[in-house]
């Protein structure tokens, strides 16, 4: 789906619908109308619009950002039963704590940068003008247990590519899930068109670096003393891998 250049909204309505969704992560059709103070039947016939042309979906009576990737993976490893899904607004919570978790067992600064913004913001899909950005969770009995996150820059010059961040609670590492998330995410950028994916991980995270060198990521460069962790200048590593 594309908002910029091909996608036009044909009525300022339809806009002022699709940014309140947008910003507000996903809302019951009612407590969207009355929030916008507009008609009933005008209202209808504009979300049944977006909703035709794929720019809105509704999923558990509430409207939100439509994505192309809905599949839902379901596997078993290690007698382990995992979900692999699109993550949808409920699961904010226990995002957030899954990703701070990993994060700040694994020193993952970009991961809880991640964290910040969703926790702050309080909405998981964006879909705008500036930015895109979409998650993947695992969950094991309806509890998310890792994450794979895609962030792409609306601009012009730096379109073709996407940032990644990926993670799985200790506890649950060695069951095939995080490559499984990788795999994910790397297949929804490749099939929407993007050209390279990028991501960076602090020198010490050694484990996260030789991960992703298995699943085919290239270290473009390093920046020396790049972060402060408990006082302690570390590296950065800055990963890629083209599509």
């Amino acid at each position: 789906m594309e908002l910029t250049g091909e996608f036009e909204f044909g009525h300022d309505d339809r806009r002022e619908i699709y940014d309140y969704v947008e910003s507000h992560g996903s809302l019951e059709p009612k407590r969207l109308r009355r929030a916008l103070d507009m008609d009933p039947r005008g209202f209808g016939h504009h979300v049944a619009i977006l909703k035709r042309d794929g720019v809105l979906e509704e999923v558990d009576g509430e409207l939100r950002v439509a994505f192309e990737d809905a599949d839902t993976e379901e596997f078993e490893a290690d007698g382990v039963d995992c979900t692999i899904r699109q993550a949808r607004q409920e699961d904010l919570t226990g995002l957030v704590g899954s990703i701070r978790d990993v994060a700040e067992a694994g020193s993952y600064i970009e991961a809880e940068t991640v964290a910040d913004v969703i926790d702050h913001e309080e909405v998981l899909l964006r879909h705008n003008e500036l930015e895109s950005r979409i998650f993947f969770v695992a969950t094991v009995d309806d509890e998310v247990v890792g994450w794979v996150h895609i962030e792409v820059p609306e601009v012009g010059k730096l379109e073709h590519t996407a940032r990644l961040t990926v993670g799985v609670l200790e506890e649950y590492r060695g069951h095939g899930i995080g490559e499984r998330l990788l795999d994910r995410g790397v297949n929804w950028a490749a099939e929407n068109g993007y050209e390279k994916i990028y991501q960076s991980v602090p020198s010490t995270n050694q484990e996260a670096i030789d991960f992703l060198t298995e699943h085919g990521w290239d270290t473009e460069a390093v920046r020396e003393d790049h972060y402060k962790v408990d006082d302690e200048y570390v590296d950065e590593v800055m990963m890629a891998r083209e599509l």
